[in-house]
């Protein structure tokens, strides 16, 4: 299995039996427009077995609607999406929209959804024999020198809380796709410490860090204990 980081929260897992689209944003980028650039493209459409496209919430750095086009092009794709989608977009073909504690298993894709700390939705992915977290806007959010002790507490116990329900699910992962954000300086890590604590995790793969590589690179070099995929580019593969 590979799992391609497309761009900030973006990934395409590539399976034996299906494809799976993340928290696809940005379509841009320096020509050409290749996968291997991190855009998603026929090559990648058209990858035989299933094709699953997944939003964790409708911000619009985790969801384009560029992904509904894509039905045009691949008349069975699934669509799986957060629930604060379905305002917008109203009843689809091929979509299901998943609020906390609702599933999806079709015997190739089990998605599990879990709360945010933000909008939306994280997603507890089984495919063949692996089981992947990815975390949507799910974070210990907070910038301590513009927060008080009280909202820093409380945003702290809210992720701990959604947390302990993905480690009883969960105890054990073997990638982690999760925030590591550069805009809140030295906690910018603090979320995925605390995730690495409560669950067993084979790969970090970083996240949510725009176009700052080198945070995600000082947070696995922090870190030497933890498998943590260090980012060089857009398109990039970490093999599972």
């Amino acid at each position: 299995m590979n799992i391609r980081y497309l761009y900030h929260s973006g990934f395409a897992i590539e399976a034996d039996g299906c494809t799976v689209v993340i928290d696809y944003y940005d379509d841009e980028c320096v020509p050409p427009r290749r996968l291997e650039n991190g855009v998603v493209d026929a090559d990648l459409l058209s990858r035989p077995g299933k094709f699953y496209v997944l939003s964790s919430h409708g911000h619009r750095d985790h969801f384009n609607p560029v992904i509904l086009s894509w039905q045009e092009q691949r008349r069975d794709i699934q669509y799986l999406l957060s629930s604060d989608l379905h305002a917008s977009l109203g009843a689809r073909e091929n979509t299901l929209f998943l609020a906390p504690g609702e599933s999806y298993n079709d015997g190739t894709l089990s998605v599990l959804a879990f709360g945010s700390t933000d909008l939306g939705v994280s997603f507890l992915l089984r495919i063949e024999d692996k089981i992947l977290l990815h975390a949507g806007d799910l974070n210990n959010w907070h910038w301590e020198n513009e927060s008080s002790a009280e909202y820093v507490a409380q945003a702290q116990a809210d992720y701990l809380a959604i947390l302990q329900k993905i480690a009883k699910a969960a105890p054990q992962l073997d990638a982690a796709l999760f925030p590591v954000d550069p805009r809140m300086g030295a906690n910018g890590g603090r979320g995925a410490e605390q995730l690495t604590a409560a669950i067993r995790v084979g790969a970090l793969l970083p996240m949510h860090f725009g176009n700052d590589f080198s945070f995600p690179a000082s947070y696995a070099k922090a870190h030497p204990e933890q498998a943590v995929a260090v980012w060089s580019h857009r398109g990039e593969v970490f093999a599972l």
